[in-house]
């Protein structure tokens, strides 16, 4: 049986309305404390923890992470897999996103930090995964019942079709940066009363990408990327609950230098109905009866959200307001194999227009039923 996964906010030691300042100050601290090389003789269980305080700090410090978190946990809405629906999914790496300066500053303690001043970073010479995209969806509330899937259009970054990717004009070549030799960086070493000390700078030739565009493609102009409006097919998952969001893995925007695909997140806006509403896995709504049909009891017909219509006995001497429950037909658990419920409320209806017969009928019926207006009891200081 897998191991329980602590929460992310107990792991960092900060309440769910910790801010971004809060959360990135208690993962330094954390992170700091439990780095394997500041703790030889328990490497192991430092190990384990430093690794805990990565994620945890990993999925609080991006905002869809921690909204998708939040609402859903450890395991995310499992009922979105499979095939080209969306899903959510949380990746692990530890510090993506995380700002490489405060980085700087944890491991320069582990790593030559006591010398003064910070050396520089190696450049990122690979590949880089493509932005993520944000798109709003509108639905109605039947659609958010049943599921629906919709085509949606959008502006991305796409690859572009002269160069494929690579920035140069058509027939000539990317070739390598003869300052940096294709590494993207500069190295330089200084001698020092501490002996000799080696820093690495940006290449300023190349710019850090370690290759030189010399004719750029005129199409993407020497980019390697174009905006497109692109149509993709989006499966939403019955029971998506109001300002749900729907990730769809690798349609986001193209990376670079062979970096995979951004991610796509949709989130979900649904319409107000004018008959249901929802509240967690429950839908509600108020169903008219005549007044003989609560004074006697009656087989009524209750709409459901599908379209399909439910037979329900309701008791004589039904009052208005009295609510009835009809299991396992409202909204399903995009988490779980489970429906709620739909509530209904009974509103007797008082006919404003009476035939003669209908009144006279009303009339004998008073007599029999010696009716006078209700008396009001007293409280207790009268």
């Amino acid at each position: 049986m897998a191991e329980q996964k602590r929460d992310y906010y107990e792991v960092l030691g900060v309440n769910k309305n910790a801010t971004d300042e809060e959360l990135k100050k208690a993962y330094r601290k954390l992170a700091k404390k439990y780095h394997p090389d500041a703790n030889p003789d328990n490497k192991k269980e430092a190990e384990a923890k430093f690794k805990e305080v990565n994620e945890a700090y990993e999925n609080l410090s991006d905002p869809q992470k921690r909204r998708m978190y939040d609402q859903f946990g450890h395991n995310g809405p499992q009922g979105f897999g499979g095939g080209q629906g969306g899903y959510y999914s949380y990746s692990t790496s530890g510090f993506d996103g995380f700002d490489m300066g405060d980085l700087g500053d944890i491991f320069s303690s582990f790593f030559g930090g006591g010398f003064g001043g910070r050396t520089s970073s190696r450049a990122n010479n690979g590949p880089t995964k493509g932005a993520n995209l944000r798109y709003d969806i509108e639905l109605t509330f039947e659609e958010a019942f049943l599921g629906v899937e919709k085509e949606i259009t959008l502006s991305r970054e796409e690859e572009c079709d002269v160069c494929h990717g690579s920035g140069a004009k058509k027939g000539s070549s990317v070739e390598t940066c003869p300052t940096c030799h294709g590494t993207g960086q500069i190295k330089q070493v200084q001698n020092t009363i501490l002996g000799q000390m080696q820093t690495t700078r940006t290449c300023t030739t190349c710019h850090g990408d370690g290759k030189i565009i010399k004719e750029p493609c005129e199409n993407c102009r020497g980019k390697g990327k174009v905006k497109k409006s692109v149509k993709i097919n989006v499966k939403i998952p019955a029971g998506i609950d109001d300002n749900q969001t729907v990730v769809l893995r690798g349609e986001g925007a193209t990376g670079s230098k062979g970096g995979s695909k951004g991610d796509l997140y949709i989130t979900v806006h649904i319409k107000r109905h004018r008959i249901y509403t929802r509240q967690d896995n429950n839908v509600y709504c108020d169903i008219p009866v005549t007044i003989t049909q609560a004074t006697l009891g009656a087989e009524i017909e209750v709409p459901l959200v599908d379209g399909s219509k439910e037979k329900y006995k309701i008791p004589e001497g039904t009052q208005t307001g009295t609510r009835f429950r009809i299991r396992g037909k409202g909204f399903k658990n995009v988490n779980r194999n489970y429906e709620g419920d739909f509530i209904f409320t009974v509103v007797v209806q008082t006919p404003k227009k009476l035939t003669k017969e209908q009144r006279d009928l009303l009339v004998e019926l008073a007599k029999t039923m010696n009716e006078q207006p209700p008396i009001k009891k007293k409280g207790l200081f009268g």
